[in-house]
């Protein structure tokens, strides 16, 4: 049983937390100048980590060679204290300049990250950091070349030794702070979401490029502030400090951590930048035994320091659960009437290639109505779907709303007219709470900045009980508030599908788009799914229901579409549908 099961959650989440705190704040106490020079590496090294932290863990993305951060940090706070360039500035302001820098350059490195993805993008960062270094050994005028230029030296209150090491810490404290904010706000639960699950977070109203924009602002400006703090821990900085084994500690600490957490990758940054200074004899191994601990940590802690952290997620499920929809919240839940009420596809065409997926499509969604879209395998179902929903570009035709043309748009675009959907495969983020899964189909709706969730002002809080009412409106409204804490993995198949329809419906939709909903559920199952999808329209919501059960599909459709080879087989009635000779012949069988 986990030691602080008896106390409140918040406080048992916090219990860490004071831990750490209290040990640094007394750590001064003991009077040892070495053990107090490791513990500022370690904080300087943590506030480096903690930007980095959003991108890596949070946003998956490969960023091995963040040190450039450190680098212009050290140089830019040096070089304005020193007064090479200019009169000599005041070393808390050069430090704060050094976070500038620090930010404008995260950006410049982070904008192919838009593009490139994986091993592409962490070879660009390799890249940026080999050219840091070259630059700060050619521009000898200003940051001395090989021979180096001295470090800041901050006066009073934080003045070199336990002044400075408190420095360090209440920065370090900061920056925990602040990507706490964001990794719980509904910016941490997107960045996770475009990390595991783009298409669906996408889907919600989630626009990538920005989000990455304003994390790779956080990242750099962090970084360039560890810079100057580093560069005053050393004394005098030369471009030989900033190797590449530092890239590889900071990178492997956050996997070491934990993806998404924020207190694994804390101590896995104090764990590897304790660890060479009291086993001095195997510093030249660094980076082998750095390669080592993560391939120990991903064999047999795959979820790093967190996962071992977690308690709560190890205790036994009920085997026999029962998913129990209450149709009777959905007024609730979604809030208001659909603002629009009409969709129409006209002459809708996509082709790849010589292939032909949608060949003139005609369709008309309308509010308060199931229409259900049935075919046989590549018939052009999902592909009909995605198009509505914006992953696909048409080749010819047109999409209206309520007889306005639809631009083609990107799908968090399409998500701003209230187009939810749910896809063939269930999307989820499954390091992740039911509840915050869900949560993430409400990201559009909040209405706090990044600067409000940063500092988590008023507005920010006012969103996130906001949300997390709401998610748990819609989760009751699924049947499942009772799984709202677990791991979205560990969840069953079913459990999923109906989690979809509730991160959709967290939405608000006006349209609601399902991709095969039924595959894999039980006979009940797909009657109380039948039941709520008819209840969902019953609100005004229309939905457009791609499915293989044709009971289903005949039990609560008003309409029904049947596409064959990409082309309108039939339309109609479910009545008149079951008794079309072509459907019956290509689809329906005998």
């Amino acid at each position: 049983m986990n030691g602080v099961a008896w106390l409140p959650p918040r406080l048992a989440g916090s219990m860490p937390w004071l831990a750490l705190g209290l040990v640094a704040l007394l750590l001064p106490l003991f009077d040892d100048a070495y053990i107090g020079v490791i513990a500022q590496r370690a904080f300087i090294y943590w506030i480096l980590s903690a930007g980095l932290n959003l991108l890596v863990g949070f946003a998956g993305q490969i960023a091995i060679g963040w040190v450039p951060m450190l680098t212009l940090g050290a140089y830019t706070t040096a070089v304005l204290t020193a007064g090479t360039v200019t009169e000599p500035w005041n070393p808390y302001l050069a430090l704060a300049a050094g976070g500038v820098v620090g930010a404008v350059f995260g950006v410049i490195v982070g904008l192919p990250a838009l593009r490139l993805r994986t091993f592409y993008f962490a070879m660009t960062t390799l890249g940026f950091a080999t050219i840091t270094t070259q630059v700060a050994l050619a521009w000898k005028s200003v940051t001395g070349g090989g021979v180096g230029t001295p470090g800041p030296v901050f006066p009073w209150p934080f003045e070199p030794g336990w002044g400075f090491y408190y420095l360090c810490f209440l920065l370090a404290a900061l920056a925990t702070w602040m990507t706490a904010n964001i990794g719980a706000s509904r910016y941490g639960r997107a960045l996770i979401a475009l990390r595991d699950a783009e298409v669906a977070a996408e889907a919600s109203g989630i626009a990538k490029p920005r989000l990455l924009v304003l994390i790779f602002l956080l990242a750099g400006a962090l970084g360039g502030v560890a810079g100057g703090l580093f560069a005053s821990l050393q004394s005098y900085i030369t471009p030989d400090a900033f190797t590449f084994e530092m890239s590889v500690l900071f990178f492997i600490a956050i996997l070491i951590g934990g993806r998404g957490s924020i207190l694994g990758p804390v101590l896995g940054t104090i764990i590897l930048t304790a660890l060479p200074e009291f086993a001095a004899p195997l510093v030249q191994w660094s980076t082998f035994l750095y390669a080592a601990l993560l391939l120990l940590i991903v064999l047999l802690i795959p979820g790093g320091l967190a996962a071992l952290l977690d308690f709560s997620n190890r205790r036994p499920l009920a085997k026999h659960r029962e998913i129990l929809p209450r149709p009777g919240l959905l007024r609730e839940v979604l809030g208001r009437s659909p603002t629009a009420q009409h969709l129409e596809l006209r002459g809708i065409a996509l082709h790849f290639g010589g292939v032909r997926a949608i060949d003139g499509l005609d369709l008309d969604i309308k509010g308060g109505e199931v229409h259900g879209l049935i075919g046989p395998n590549g018939s052009g179902k999902t592909t009909t779907l995605n198009v509505i929903s914006g992953y696909y570009r048409p080749t010819a035709g047109a999409l209206s709303l309520d007889g306005a043309i639809l631009a083609t748009e990107a799908p968090p675009r399409r998500a701003a007219h209230r187009i939810a959907r749910t896809f063939q495969t269930p999307r989820l983020i499954g390091d992740v709470s039911v509840l915050a899964n869900v949560m993430i189909g409400g990201t559009l709706d909040g209405r706090a900045s990044f600067v409000e969730a940063l500092l988590t002002l008023p507005r920010h809080r006012q969103d996130e009980v906001a949300l997390r009412r709401a998610a748990r409106q819609a989760l009751a409204a699924v049947g499942l508030e009772a799984l709202a804490e677990v791991r979205a993995d560990r969840l069953q198949h079913s459990e999923l599908r109906f989690m979809e329809i509730a991160r959709a419906l967290m939405l608000h939709p006006a349209f609601l788009l399902l991709d095969e909903p039924a595959a894999g559920l039980s006979a009940e199952e797909i009657r109380r799914l039948g039941a709520l999808i008819k209840a969902i329209s019953r609100e005004g919501v229309a939905v457009l229901l791609v499915e293989h059960h044709a009971d289903l599909i005949f039990d609560i459709c008003d309409r029904v579409t049947v596409l064959n080879l990409g082309k309108v087989l039939a339309a109609g009635t479910p009545a008149e549908i079951r008794s079309h000779r072509e459907v019956v012949s290509a689809y329906l069988g005998a």
